[in-house]
């Protein structure tokens, strides 16, 4: 019950996590949160939508998560930079 609890309290404090300003002032929404085959699935589509430049993946924390923990697998973050960010952009603006 105890483990059980604790994945609760990291998703929970994962829900927490939706918006990041990176060094250069950029704002970036957080996206996908996970790991395996549905990441890579997601990425591929995230980064088809908004190109590379406007795509940013972070490895997160895995502790807590006993499959992850088991399989040694890795869990990620995917952010985008906010849209109006990239229209920005796509009209010739500074980042």
């Amino acid at each position: 019950m105890a483990e059980e609890e604790t994945v609760r309290e990291k998703m929970a404090q994962e829900e927490l996590v939706r918006e990041k300003v990176d060094d250069r002032g950029n704002k970036w929404e957080k996206v996908y949160f996970g790991g395996g085959a549905h990441f890579r699935n997601w990425l591929n589509q995230f980064l088809e939508l908004w190109g590379e430049d406007n795509v940013e993946v972070e490895e997160a924390d895995s502790r807590g998560f006993q499959c992850y923990e088991e399989s040694g697998e890795k869990m990620y973050r995917i952010w985008v930079r906010e849209p109006d960010q990239v229209a920005n952009l796509q009209k010739g603006g500074e980042e």
